[in-house]
């Protein structure tokens, strides 16, 4: 067991999470479906892309020292000696001197033409295209290999697959790649003030938001939710559906964690002979945070208030989820930015809903409304938050402090 009984720093529960962390093992996947998973091995292109010299433009290929000194007033006169499609053959099609061959964006070009005039720059008639500009060598050209060089190293183990991505997958003849597997984590609320969405709310209870918000963070970073439900504030309850929760590669709870007469994530823990890694946080919104490993298996047991459920799922459960998938890039972009209002800390590592612009290309940052940890709202007005750090209790209109974008992909 470590650090149980003491506050651990950002930085240190960082650590802690990541160095518990293996990756999972891979699969083989459709590429069409490989959008936000994660790459198992690296890409090597064995062909070069575009094959051949290709154009880039619906035109005519021609010799670009024809067009020298060409104008709308005067325009050069070429004669139309053939036409190649996008995947035509250029088989005994020459351009020489004087000539054209109108092609189509994708063809490749035919031998002697060093350039491409577009459609738009140029009128045909009676078997000849004017030419109403002056246009330069392999203009509208595209170089075999341009795009990506055989032997290029073209995706890299660790990447997290964007659509662009794939699109290369399938440029590059993929049918199938290979990914780490998706983690399945298990989602746990906790807590007899817990309605469901639908219920009638009585006296005293509350929505189950948190089950919405981290089941819709876990799928947003390419892992496989399994929501168990509520489990209600007795040992009983609370076990049976913690485990139900084993057979799953992560578990996530919701309340329960601090010093409350029915706070019983921690003895669950300790029944469980799940190891207690850290049981605190120094960091505002969300101090009572417990960690715990069991085997290969990770349990976050997150504060009970919507915004420090969510703030500390971005913060410490995301980058676990992304390393669990091979992800190298786990870190979300923090940049500068000139605050707009004062802000008051505690001794705390303090995250601040905020909500940048920016202009005249700097960055401006202004906290979202309230901040109180129980108001979603100004968590679903912010895209970003405001880092301030342990030792400063007072940042000023004015000065530059740190935002995390929390809705930009990892660095």
């Amino acid at each position: 067991m470590k650090n149980k009984n003491m506050m651990v720093s950002v930085e240190e529960a960082q650590k802690i999470i990541l160095d518990s962390v293996s990756p999972l093992n891979p699969e083989g996947i459709p590429a069409m479906e490989a959008s936000n998973r994660v790459l198992y091995e690296d890409v090597v292109s064995d062909i070069m892309i575009p094959p051949v010299d290709d154009s880039a433009m619906d035109g005519y290929a021609i010799v670009a020292d024809d067009t020298h000194g060409a104008s709308k007033d005067k325009p050069v006169k070429l004669k139309i000696t053939a036409e190649i499609q996008a995947g035509g053959s250029i088989a005994g099609k020459r351009v020489s001197k004087g000539t054209a061959i109108r092609i189509m964006t994708g063809a490749p070009i035919p031998e002697g033409a060093d350039s491409v005039v577009r459609f738009e720059d140029t009128e045909e008639e009676a078997g000849y295209v004017k030419i109403f500009r002056d246009t330069p060598k392999y203009n509208n050209y595209r170089f075999a290999g341009e795009n990506i060089k055989k032997e290029d190293r073209v995706l890299c183990k660790g990447d997290r697959l964007s659509s662009a991505d794939v699109g290369i997958l399938a440029s590059l003849n993929y049918d199938t790649v290979k990914v780490y597997k998706q983690p399945v984590v298990a989602i746990i609320s906790t807590g007899d003030e817990l309605a469901r969405v639908g219920e009638a709310l009585q006296i005293g209870q509350i929505r189950n938001v948190n089950a919405y918000t981290l089941y819709s963070e876990v799928k947003k970073y390419g892992s496989l939710p399994d929501y168990l439900g509520i489990a209600k504030d007795t040992l009983k309850d609370m076990k049976e559906i913690f485990l139900k929760a084993l057979k799953s590669d992560v578990v996530i709870s919701s309340g329960g964690v601090s010093k409350g007469k029915y706070d019983f994530v921690k003895e669950i823990y300790s029944d469980l002979n799940i190891e207690i890694q850290f049981e605190r946080v120094n960091i505002k919104p969300g101090r009572p945070f417990v960690f715990g490993k069991k085997d290969n298996k990770l349990f976050f047991g997150l504060p009970g208030n919507p915004v420090p459920t969510l703030t500390s799922f971005i913060q410490f459960v995301r980058p676990a989820l992304l390393r669990l998938m091979g992800a190298t890039r786990i870190q979300k972009p923090i940049v500068n930015a000139f605050l707009e209002g004062d802000i008051r800390s505690v001794k705390a590592y303090h995250l601040v809903r905020g909500y940048f612009t920016i202009r005249n290309n700097e960055f401006y940052v202004s906290p979202t409304g309230n901040q109180k940890p129980s108001v979603l709202r100004s968590m679903s007005d912010a895209n970003c938050l405001i880092v301030v750090p342990e030792d400063i209790t007072k940042v000023k209109a004015g000065e530059k402090v740190a935002i995390q974008l929390i809705d930009h992909d990892e660095i």
